[in-house]
């Protein structure tokens, strides 16, 4: 049976042994520190977080899966690293990939142990659960993004699908309103919100 892990604030410390001590003989270093942090970030992403492990083509020390994890060990909430691990989870359907030390699901219990104020690694993960039908965990991370970034289109507007798939308009609204008035440029939900009588101004274009 597959052992799946909530990263909600209350339960990820719980799973701290499950997915691994922060602790690492490169770092943890923080990714929102990178301008301060180049020489340690150019040491990994030359040697193993390449364009092609990004892209999921080829590893380039090793496997891809184990240049992500030396890249996510090195800098837990490395952001485009993360949203790699996503898109590898999406399509391999599976807990883990080959060289992987851990769960897919622990990169991100990782992150947000390491930082649990980066707004990025809540947005990455709400979205990647959102493509995997887990609302009620989308829901908690995204808004937690908005709430720690509210200024963030992309934010604003993932919370505003997730709450459209769970049915409740009003929010969506809400969410993607906020998201527009930022100039959000996608205009899919507005035009589902319209089509079923939830935008306002259903003459709205």
């Amino acid at each position: 049976m597959l052992l799946v892990l909530s990263l909600s604030a209350a339960s990820a410390p719980s799973f701290a042994n499950y997915c691994g001590e922060l602790t690492n003989a490169y770092g943890p270093y923080d990714y929102r520190d990178r301008a301060n942090l180049k020489a340690n970030l150019k040491i990994v992403e030359d040697n193993h977080f390449t364009p092609e492990v990004e892209k999921l083509i080829a590893g380039k020390s090793s496997s891809i899966g184990g240049d992500l994890d030396y890249t996510l060990r090195a800098f837990p909430n490395h952001h485009r690293a993360l949203t790699s691990v996503a898109r590898l989870a999406v399509r391999s359907k599976s807990p883990s990939e080959r060289g992987m030390k851990y769960s897919f699901e622990c990169y991100f219990n990782r992150a947000v142990r390491f930082q649990p104020d980066d707004p990025v690694v809540r947005t990455i993960y709400g979205s990647y659960l959102s493509k995997v039908g887990r609302w009620n965990e989308a829901l908690e991370h995204l808004s937690e993004a908005v709430r720690l970034q509210p200024d963030n289109p992309t934010s604003n507007y993932n919370l505003a699908l997730v709450y459209f798939e769970k049915q409740d308009y009003e929010q969506a609204r809400l969410y993607a309103k906020k998201a527009y008035d930022m100039e959000f440029p996608l205009p899919g939900l507005k035009n589902k919100l319209i089509q079923r009588g939830k935008w306002g101004d259903e003459t709205a274009k």
